[in-house]
């Protein structure tokens, strides 16, 4: 019987599915390991079940059974998918079960930052609300104001879809425009990025991490936004400069963020915590429970699939490098 970790705690029927397929040693307590301590745990191991644990070139070195690595997550650049290919090993992930449930976060973000709900919901619970005022608390609308999306894929468009129940201009930067049906379908805008930074009134982050895309939004871009703008990142840490966000909010020179991801994370940045103007969540972006019971289900699929077990043996339902699996056999 093939040998499986799951490197961190998931819904126990999602487990006893996998136990029906493999041995299965299993982290219910879980525990973070130290790069260190997974490759000595992925030894003797065929597959993996992962969710946000770094898989490194290291890591693989000494992993010599390994074959597959299913991350419960969209993104992997978790994955050194370079050092994948060269070893042989499938990876794969759960894109479009959470676009929904991220695309509602982006926005509860985004209006929370606007309207500054954050700061409203410290100063009742600190005691300090006493009277009306004309200014008090004021923010930017969002109805009838402009989106700009940065990232057009899946998500992008569950963002992009919602805003025509608020009456709002729809622009967006991509690698690469969206067919026209799907333009008019969202009635979006393509924009050069610095052309969409000066023409939004709140721009939403939702591209894949990459090595291209780090630090898409630094200290120049953030200078081409308006002051009263807002900027939301429900994507990746690092595709902000977290720094240079900070500098901006700190000085008003944009209006406010809403983020659910950091640079480092989970540590980040602590100039975050003394500023009123950012709302924060902890990468929550798919916390529900029925889009991450639907993403552990379909990690828990890839992983049987892909190593010949079940009724899809042999076809993982969305790969990341397909190519590998031709290999296997060589």
């Amino acid at each position: 019987m093939k040998k499986i970790l799951v490197s961190r705690a998931i819904f126990p029927d999602v487990l006893e599915r996998l136990t029906r397929y493999f041995e299965v040693e299993s982290n219910q307590e879980d525990r973070i390991f130290t790069s260190a301590e997974l490759a000595a745990k992925l030894a003797d191991k065929d597959g993996v079940f992962i969710a946000g644990d770094r898989i490194n070139e290291a890591v693989l070195a000494a992993a010599p059974r390994l074959r597959v690595a299913a991350n419960m997550a969209v993104g992997y650049n978790n994955f050194d998918m370079e050092a994948f290919n060269r070893a042989n090993v499938l990876g794969t992930n759960t894109p479009d079960v959470l676009n929904e449930t991220t695309a509602d976060l982006g926005w509860a973000l985004m209006m929370a930052a606007a309207r500054r709900m954050s700061e409203g919901e410290r100063l009742l619970r600190a005691g300090k609300w006493d009277r009306w005022s004309y200014d008090m608390l004021t923010g930017s609308d969002v109805y009838g104001s402009t989106l700009g999306v940065i990232g057009m894929g899946r998500i992008g468009q569950a963002v992009a879809r919602r805003a025509r129940g608020f009456g709002m201009r729809v622009v967006y930067h991509n690698r690469s425009r969206v067919a026209a049906e799907i333009e008019r379908e969202l009635n979006a805008e393509y924009l050069s990025k610095p052309a969409l930074l000066a023409e939004a009134d709140h721009v939403v982050l939702v591209l894949p991490y990459t090595a291209e895309s780090h630090h898409t939004i630094g200290a120049a871009e953030l200078a081409l936004m308006k002051r009263t703008a807002t900027i939301t990142n429900i994507a990746r840490g690092g595709i902000v400069d977290d720094a240079a966000l900070i500098e901006a909010l700190r000085t008003r020179q944009i209006g406010a963020a809403g983020l659910d991801v950091f640079e480092g994370e989970p540590k980040l940045n602590p100039g975050f915590l003394d500023l009123p103007n950012v709302v924060l969540t902890p990468h929550i972006g798919s916390a529900t429970e029925a889009t991450r019971r639907a993403m552990a289900n379909l990690a828990a699929d890839n992983l049987i699939a892909g190593l010949g077990e079940g009724p899809q043996a042999g076809h993982p339902p969305t790969p990341i490098n397909p190519d590998v699996m031709a290999r296997w056999s060589r």
